[in-house]
C-alpha cells in the first residue's frame, strides 16, 4: 500500500508523561514502533519518513523527546542519557505499549533508543540506529598505534562549520533543509540553554558498553548510515558496527538522508521490519 494512503499520514496527539505534556504523532498498525528524533527537532521533522514507516506494517509512536516540539523537558535531576529513557519506557507505557514493539531513532534519538533498549529492553524485538550518537569515537588512526580521539573533545566549532555542509547540495535535502532549521530554531527560542545541555549531553555520550550488553542479549540491531554524513565521523560508525558486531547497512547521503529521501528510508525499513517479523514467527 502507497505511503500517501491517508492510513499512514501521522495524526499529532498529546498525552501526559510523569505528570508534564508531551506530543507525538502516530500512524498505521501492526507491532508498535516507537521512533526518536534527532537533537534539535521534533516529531513533525519525520512526517514523510514516518508516514513510509507506517506504511511498512508497523504502528508507528513518534514523540517530541523532552525539551522539543512542546513536551516538557526534563527536570534537573532527571536530565541526562538514563533520564531520556526512562522518559521513553513512560512514554511507552501511557501510549499502551506493553509488550514487544520495535524500537529506533536517528542521530540523539540513536543514542537514547540504545539506552532506552538497555535499560528498559525486555520486550524490545529490534533496535535501529540511523547515523547514530554513541559510538564516542572522533578519530582513529585504525591501527591501534595512537589513541583514538573521542567525540567529548571535538570543539564545538568543528560541529557548527560542518552542519551547513551536511544540508547543502543535497538532493531532495532543499525542502527537507528548510524544515530541519525551521523546527531547530523554534526548539532553540523556546529553550535555549535546554537546547545546548541536550547537545552537550549527545556529545558526551558513549554507549559502546550498552551496545556490547545488548550484542550479549541476542537483541537484532540494525545500523543504518549515510555515507556521505559530515556531522557523526565514520571512526564513530566503526566503533558501534564494531560493538553491535554486525555491519552497517550504507546508503548514499548525508546525516538527515532520511529526511531527504523518506522513499528509500521506507524501502530500507520495509525489508527490516519483514525480517524481524520472520524472525519473531
Amino acid at each position: 500500500m502507497a505511503a500517501t494512503d491517508p492510513r499512514w499520514h501521522l495524526e499529532w496527539k498529546a498525552v501526559r508523561v510523569a505528570g508534564r505534556p508531551a506530543r507525538y504523532g502516530e500512524a498505521g498498525e501492526g507491532m508498535p514502533f516507537i521512533f526518536l528524533h534527532g537533537w534539535g527537532l521534533r516529531d513533525h521533522t519525520y512526517k514523510r519518513a514516518m508516514s513510509r514507516l507506517a506504511a511498512s506494517g508497523v504502528r508507528v509512536l513518534a514523540p517530541s523527546l523532552p525539551g522539543f516540539g512542546g513536551t516538557a523537558r526534563l527536570p534537573g535531576s532527571e536530565f541526562s542519557m538514563d533520564g531520556y529513557a526512562d522518559w521513553v519506557a513512560q512514554f511507552a507505557a501511557a501510549v499502551g505499549v506493553s509488550g514487544d514493539h520495535y524500537l529506533g531513532g536517528h542521530s540523539f534519538g540513536g543514542g537514547v533508543a540504545i539506552k532506552t533498549a538497555h535499560d528498559h529492553g525486555d520486550h524490545c524485538q529490534l533496535l535501529v540506529l540511523v547515523n547514530s550518537i554513541g559510538g564516542a569515537v572522533w578519530r582513529s588512526d585504525g591501527a591501534g598505534g595512537a589513541p583514538d580521539e573521542f567525540l567529548v573533545d571535538r570543539p564545538i566549532w568543528d560541529w557548527g562549520v560542518r552542519f551547513p555542509g551536511d544540508i547543502a547540495g543535497r538532493p531532495g535535502l532543499l525542502r527537507a533543509g528548510r524544515v530541519i532549521v525551521q523546527d531547530a530554531a523554534r526548539n532553540l527560542l523556546r529553550d535555549p540553554l535546554g537546547f545546548w545541555r541536550v547537545g552537550t549531553l549527545a556529545r558526551q555520550a558513549n554507549l559502546l558498553g550498552e551496545l556490547e550488553e545488548l550484542k550479549r542479549r541476542q537483541l537484532p540491531v540494525v545500523v543504518l548510515w549515510g555515507n556521505e554524513d559530515e556531522i557523526m565521523p565514520a571512526a564513530s560508525l566503526d566503533a558501534i558496527v564494531s560493538a553491535v558486531g554486525q555491519e552497517a547497512v550504507v546508503v548514499d547521503g548525508s546525516h538527515s538522508w532520511l529526511l531527504a529521501d523518506p522513499d528509500q528510508f521506507g524501502e530500507i525499513m520495509t525489508n527490516v521490519v519483514n525480517v524481524a517479523r520472520q524472525r519473531g514467527n
